[in-house]
């Protein structure tokens, strides 16, 4: 007899598979088919979605316009078209970021739309993790289930480095959302073997390379690797599919590298971050393989040292991660990730032939996602290069995933070793929880204290919840619902066994195994035959849930407290980070280097331009405040006004610090921050600025973003970020002030390791000695129309 499904879950579709017949183990040959929602599912989703937007929009203003350097781009691409193309720093076209514009057209068009403004430039980003956040949690369900989606999707929603970079404008939040895209493509290609899927993938990962270049394909050779061994198609057409993704990687990208490549250099901007003015030498070079040996010509480090290392950016090594730089950003569930990782592998590579298809996709999808992190985890544990703290967003969702899919999994097969293995994993988080959270000990000191013993109470009830004769006693939780069957292939890993064995009020006595007798459901768990003691079962089920509850408290506990005090405070800058202050770093409310060193030569680098604070990141006159839509201002007086609620605000820090900061002010400010323009600086800058190409002229992108941010008029960068790019060269600028085109030279600005040399020393040089010097309060100016 045909034992009826639990009230309230959608029965699994019938296996379409004979009787006796046997099924690839390269996987299903049928895409799964989901099944109809439980009722509260879609509520849950929606309110999971809901949270998500609220957290990432909170205050959002109060972060200014975060990194200038960015900021300044999108404002001159939302006037002209060219500078929207190239991703140029001004609408005049005199020079590009140092990356594709990809990241860039979602907030010039959003500018465009509705006006310069912080809120205008930042809804974008978090729209995008709000993205992320839905197609990570429908990326889970398919195969693991409603529960295990929200799980995945709550952690990334979480993970302090996530809400930190949906509340920037970074490119990493946009390369964030289409590298979810991308694994979720393949996922849909690996059910069925579906061309177009793979197809979509590749034109993910063609965007991705527009938004941060060479990162993007970090993921290509596992995905590649396992598609190859496990898509449930033949051999030479798999090949051949792959070729087509790797073709749609090209076009997709390719078409705007050619259009620049062939573009004349004379009538192009120069591309920011090059020595040669290439695109072609950005991505192979200071973006490229630069990134992992360090060698870096024109960066802030000045070129890498013999021996890597990290150099200024911290030791490399496996640990790096889990440093007091890094670990507060992403570490809190990677050692769940990586454990739940080894046990999903180890378990579903042990297959039952009854199960075989469902397992083997259960398995390819573990890969994939594994592959990504692992993958991802090694480049940046190595790298010899930059880093910044704000990288390992680039972790966030595949760890989320494997976090939602290996407890889900785990649970539902319910026996002796997985509540052991779910009870470890539980132990482990909360103990590594304890640890971050003790590196900052005038922090919330209650609270680590709380996650390890609630950690500790959640990892017993697990062990208790198993029966001591080894009946399982975790599965048929509402918060994991069970995965949906596959059309075509067996019922498994939750469906209903075929010889109606059955536990109280009708529940399957294994969820994950069919009772066929062909070997036990789990170590240590019978796989069929009827159960007593009703009463007892039901206990220990009930205890199992209020585990399990408890043990999802405890491992989102840290990272939503620190999520928390980073919506709760201001951000700008170049260097940003998550979380509190912590021990032993230059980090805390507004970020710094890793390691708590400059990098390379520049430590002792003078501060900031001309005309403010060199830590300050918020829109000049705008006083932390940013216009909604229809202009109407926002709420965003950094930690006065619209406060997140979170309990633990550190006095003498009201909304925080912003980028390297007002703690490291002086040091480095015209490099890593815009300057604070006052009312007489930015009246001086526009009188006139109409007749003349470009207002000003700075060195270095992120002093000249300050003023064009102020003035919404163009303003010369002079080597680019580091101020180290040879543009303009000094013939050239003596060019531009004989015709006309530049108004005031601002001087004080510190570029890179180049900065204080070579063509922008130059020009400096040659600019306070031929021109007036016009002092408008401590900002000093030379009137390039004027002779000394």
């Amino acid at each position: 007899m045909t034992p009826q499904p639990r009230p309230g879950t959608p029965a699994p579709p019938p296996s379409a598979t004979p009787e006796g017949a046997t099924v690839s183990l390269t996987g299903p040959r049928t895409p799964v088919a989901p099944e109809p929602a439980a009722r509260w599912e879609r509520p849950a989703l929606l309110a999971l979605l809901l949270v998500t937007a609220v957290l990432y929009l909170w205050s959002l203003s109060a972060s200014g316009y975060a990194n200038q350097f960015y900021s300044a781009a999108v404002q001159a691409g939302s006037e002209s078209w060219k500078a929207f193309f190239f991703g140029s720093s001004d609408a005049a076209n005199s020079i590009t970021v140092d990356k594709p514009p990809a990241a860039l057209w979602p907030m010039a068009l959003s500018v465009r739309l509705f006006g310069l403004s912080s809120w205008a430039v930042l809804v974008p980003e978090a729209l995008m993790g709000v993205a992320a956040v839905g197609v990570l949690h429908g990326a889970v369900r398919r195969r693991f289930g409603a529960g295990a989606g929200l799980l995945a999707g709550g952690a990334l929603a979480v993970t302090p480095v996530a809400a930190l970079m949906f509340r920037f404008n970074n490119p990493d939040a946009l390369l964030c959302l289409l590298m979810v895209c991308a694994i979720a493509c393949v996922l849909r290609a690996l059910e069925a073997g579906r061309t177009k899927w793979l197809v979509l993938a590749g034109v993910c990962f063609g965007l991705g390379f527009l938004t941060k270049t060479l990162q993007a394909w970090l993921i290509l050779p596992p995905l590649a690797v396992v598609y190859a061994c496990c898509a449930p198609v033949a051999l030479r057409r798999r090949f051949g599919q792959l070729l087509l993704a790797g073709l749609a990687i090209v076009v997709s990208a390719g078409w705007w590298v050619a259009l620049v490549e062939l573009w004349p250099a004379a009538s192009r901007p120069y591309i920011g971050g090059s020595q040669h003015n290439s695109f072609l030498e950005l991505t192979f070079g200071y973006n490229g393989f630069g990134r992992i040996t360090g060698n870096e010509t024109g960066s802030v480090g000045g070129g890498g040292r013999p021996g890597g290392g990290g150099g200024g950016w911290g030791e490399t090594g496996i640990t790096r991660l889990f440093s007091s730089d890094m670990g507060g950003q992403i570490s809190w569930l990677l050692p769940a990730a990586l454990i739940l990782l080894v046990a999903a592998v180890t378990v579903l590579w042990r297959a039952r032939r009854a199960v075989a298809a469902e397992h083997a996709g259960q398995r390819a999808e573990f890969l994939v996602w594994g592959g990504a992190l692992l993958m991802t985890f090694t480049t940046f544990s190595f790298m010899s290069g930059i880093f910044h703290q704000y990288y390992n967003i680039a972790l966030a969702p595949y760890i989320a995933a494997l976090v939602g899919m290996g407890a889900a999994l785990l649970w539902r097969r319910g026996g002796r070793l997985d509540a052991y293995v779910l009870a470890g994993t539980v132990a482990v988080t909360a103990g590594w929880s304890f640890v971050l959270l003790n590196r900052s000990p005038d922090w919330l000191p209650w609270l680590r204290w709380t996650v390890a013993a609630l950690g500790l109470l959640a990892a017993l009830g697990l062990l208790s919840a198993v029966r001591r004769d080894g009946a399982p006693a975790l599965e048929e939780a509402p918060a994991l619902e069970e995965a949906p069957a596959l059309e075509g292939a067996p019922a498994s890993d939750g469906a209903l066994a075929s010889d109606g064995a059955r536990g109280p009020e009708g529940a399957p006595v294994s969820g994950g195994a069919p009772a066929s007798g062909d070997a036990p459901a789990s170590d240590g768990a019978p796989a069929s035959g009827p159960v007593s003691g009703g009463a007892p079962v039901r206990a220990g089920r009930r205890l199992a849930v209020l585990a399990a509850g408890l043990a999802v408290v405890t491992a989102l506990a840290g990272p939503v407290a620190y999520t928390l005090n980073t919506v709760n405070t201001a951000k700008g800058g170049s260097i940003v980070t998550a979380g509190p202050s912590v021990r032993g770093t230059m980090g805390g409310p507004g970020g710094g280097f890793p390691g708590g060193r400059m990098p390379g030569r520049m430590g002792g680098a003078p501060g900031a331009g001309q005309g403010g604070a060199a830590g300050q990141a918020l829109p000049p006159g705008q006083g932390g405040q940013g216009r909604m839509p229809g202009g109407k201002q926002g709420n965003g007086q950094a930690g006065k006004q619209g406060q997140f609620p979170v309990p633990g605000a550190r006095p003498g820090f009201p909304g925080g610090t912003g980028g390297f900061g007002e703690r490291g002010a002086g040091r480095m400010g015209g490099l890593l921050n815009g300057s604070k323009v006052s009312d007489r600086a930015k009246a001086l800058l526009e009188k006139d600025a109409d007749d003349y190409t470009w207002a000003a002229a700075a060195i270095g992108s992120q002093n000249a973003a300050g003023y064009q941010l102020a003035t919404e008029k163009p303003v010369m960068a002079i080597g680019g970020f580091n101020g180290s790019d040879p543009s303009p060269t000094l013939a050239r600028f003596k060019e531009y002030v004989a015709d006309g085109k530049i108004h005031y030279f601002i001087a004080g600005g510190q570029g890179g390791p180049g900065g204080g040399r070579g063509g922008s020393s130059q020009i400096t040089s040659w600019v306070a000695k031929t021109f007036q010097k016009v002092t408008v309060g401590s900002a000093t100016f030379y009137d390039l129309t004027r002779k000394a």
